[in-house]
């Protein structure tokens, strides 16, 4: 009975003063608002990121080219084409739980040209909206086919039928075999579909020339293979290119889960400087909650004596001044919860952000609020508990 009584008293004391509750949880709202959508944004920027880590295919090691000093300038991964065919052939034929390997050459012209093996398709799960891949005979004849992405198709075509059609590359005529299905961007912004895919070997032979790979794509059987897979790779290539222990390798590999870390690290970062910042609103709301408690006891010594002198103690005191700091702030953070949504799915549907709300952040940003409501509601409480009956009584 004495609880429940509490909870009663605590309860009228709030709904006494409506406005200044209101104001009070108006702090708490904000800070949970804006830590639910700031870290929205956060984690939506990384899950992008992660898509478009994924669309690079399924336990995919990739090989790059080493790269050249010139004047003092050194030139990124594959300026140097120390890749050749037989390598790809080597990886190929002597690593074991390799299931996939496409032999890349590229250039940039007005679209980005792909030389690629038949494995390419599948090793980067890039299923075809139309028509159909290049076949490894193609690839050994050298032949004048190709694969375009939508964008490609769109900017020259239009909405006309594409596969079948004659693409000229350098004055060289190609015939379209298939559409890629749309992938969107990259990690790096640039748009996947705007591109032409050819036999690296017709690439090699007909548009850009040269007999160097830029970098070898591998996929593993098995994603628990990947870790001695890519080992593997690294002294094959070391003993093939007469590398000597000690010296750098004239290439780099690179794993996909390694890439994902790195392209996701940046992600991560934000995502954490957001929350913490939208956090500094919640001290800054928990502060608030404090003042107005100070506040609550000194206008409330009277009702304090009085309870007091018909036999409440001071625990029953200090409970009920917790209960109204912690309802508080727990009523601020249910709607603190439902602004943070609707702000992050404004800023999804007029700003295009990637946003995710998860359950998580939204049950950590909830307890926090009802933490920050007992850390700040303490101090008052007890202020109000070690009051003095008689002089409570006294207080004008």
């Amino acid at each position: 009975m004495r609880v429940g009584s509490t909870f009663n008293v605590a309860f009228r004391a709030l709904r006494r003063n409506k406005m200044r509750s209101v104001l009070t949880a108006l702090g708490i709202i904000i800070g949970v608002g804006a830590v639910i959508a700031m870290v929205g944004i956060g984690n939506g920027a990384k899950a992008q990121v992660e898509a478009q880590i994924a669309s690079l295919g399924q336990n995919v090691i990739l090989i790059f080219s080493g790269s050249t000093t010139s004047s003092g300038i050194r030139t990124g991964w594959g300026g140097a084409g120390t890749l050749k065919i037989e390598d790809a052939e080597a990886i190929r034929r002597e690593v074991p739980g390799v299931i996939g390997v496409s032999e890349e050459v590229n250039q940039n012209w007005f679209t980005r040209i792909f030389g690629e093996s038949a494995d390419y398709f599948d090793l980067r799960q890039w299923p075809l909206a139309d028509g159909a891949p290049f076949t490894p005979q193609d690839v050994r004849s050298a032949n004048k086919v190709c694969v375009v992405g939508r964008t490609t198709a769109t900017q020259i075509y239009g909405n006309d039928t594409v596969v079948g059609q004659i693409l000229r590359i350098k004055n060289v005529p190609f015939t379209i075999t298939g559409v890629l299905t749309p992938k969107g961007l990259s990690p790096q912004g640039v748009d996947q579909d705007d591109v032409v895919v050819m036999p690296y070997t017709s690439a090699m032979k007909r548009v850009i020339g040269g007999t160097t790979l830029r970098n070898i794509n591998v996929q593993v059987g098995d994603a628990r293979q990947i870790e001695a897979a890519q080992q593997q790779i690294i002294s094959l290539l070391r003993q093939r290119h007469n590398i000597r222990p000690g010296r750098d390798d004239d290439f780099t590999v690179r794993n996909q889960q390694e890439i994902a870390e790195a392209a996701t690290a940046t992600s991560r970062v934000m995502t954490l400087l957001l929350g913490a910042i939208a956090g500094v609103s919640l001290v800054v709301g928990g502060i608030g909650i404090m003042n107005i408690m100070l506040v609550s006891v000194t206008e409330r010594t009277r009702e304090i004596g009085v309870r007091m002198a018909v036999g409440a103690h001071g625990n029953d005191i200090l409970t009920q001044f917790l209960i109204e700091a912690v309802t508080l702030s727990s009523v601020g953070g249910i709607l603190g919860i439902i602004v943070g949504f609707g702000a992050s799915q404004f800023l999804a549907w007029n700003f295009q952000w990637p946003t995710l709300i998860s359950i998580t952040s939204i049950a950590i940003a909830f307890l926090f609020s009802a933490a920050v409501g007992i850390f700040f509601g303490f101090y008052p409480a007890r202020q109000a508990a070690r009051l003095d009956p008689i002089e409570a009584l006294r207080y004008e």
